[in-house]
């Protein structure tokens, strides 16, 4: 039997990317949301045409960050989207990037009273991030102390626009979306970075590489700058 399975295994040495991808991300919107039972957002259709591009079954999950991320440290064939790519993350997975390069600034909600003209002002204030998010390791290192850690996004958002923190890091383009309907405004900028596809670290090697040149197709094409004018998002900057 066990000579058959070797038989069989060597007959079919893609068997193993005959399983379906999973990939997890969060509720942040309109980079990756939910919209009744569809999964919708900028860097979801990204993910949707790399893999319709490949012809491998995939999966997309919304979750709270911390577990999505978690899941891809640790489950074979999970990648998590869209994940800042910066030194400290780099050895913990393999990636496939960029889905976008994006600034992150603190934002406050209008009539705060809140003023920093540089991140040193601005850590006299208490500012709201997410659970294993990017922006809390930033926030860290840059060494702000006064920091409130909500499971997601729309947790801190509520926080901020209730008065219960100051101010918190966003995607400057997700700002210039969400400022047309939230009273928030802009403080200073936080920090710059590619945001990418992270995969856990026994993704294969081959299927990763097919992956890499579908999204560089697709930015080539001109169809990633498209699909964020879709959102209402400019690239430009």
């Amino acid at each position: 039997m066990k000579k058959l399975l070797l038989l069989a295994c060597l007959a079919l040495p893609c068997a193993a990317h005959a399983q379906t991808v999973t990939f997890t991300t969060e509720d942040y919107a309109p980079f990756n949301y939910r919209e009744g039972k569809e999964i919708k957002g900028a860097t979801v259709e990204q993910v949707e045409k790399v893999m319709a591009a490949i012809g491998v079954d995939y999966t997309i999950e919304i979750m709270p960050w911390a577990r999505a991320f978690g899941l891809a440290r640790t489950a074979p064939m999970t990648c998590v989207f869209a994940t800042a790519h910066n030194g400290a993350r780099d050895p913990l997975f393999k990636w496939v990037e960029p889905l976008l390069i994006d600034r992150n600034i603190l934002i406050t909600r209008k009539g705060s009273g809140v003023i920093a003209n540089n991140l040193e002002e601005a850590k006299k204030y208490t500012v709201g991030t997410q659970r294993e998010d990017y922006t809390e390791t930033i926030l860290k290192e840059k060494g702000f102390t006064k920091l409130d850690v909500a499971s997601d996004f729309n947790a801190t958002l509520r926080k901020l626009l209730g008065g219960r923190i100051d101010m918190m890091p966003i995607s400057e383009l997700y700002f210039e979306k969400l400022k047309a309907d939230q009273p928030v405004e802009m403080v200073t900028v936080l920090s710059a970075q590619p945001m990418s596809i992270a995969c856990e670290k026994s993704f294969p090697d081959d299927l990763l590489v097919k992956m890499q040149a579908a999204l560089d197709k697709l930015i080539a094409d001109g169809d990633q700058k498209q699909i964020f004018l879709k959102y209402g998002m400019n690239l430009s900057q």
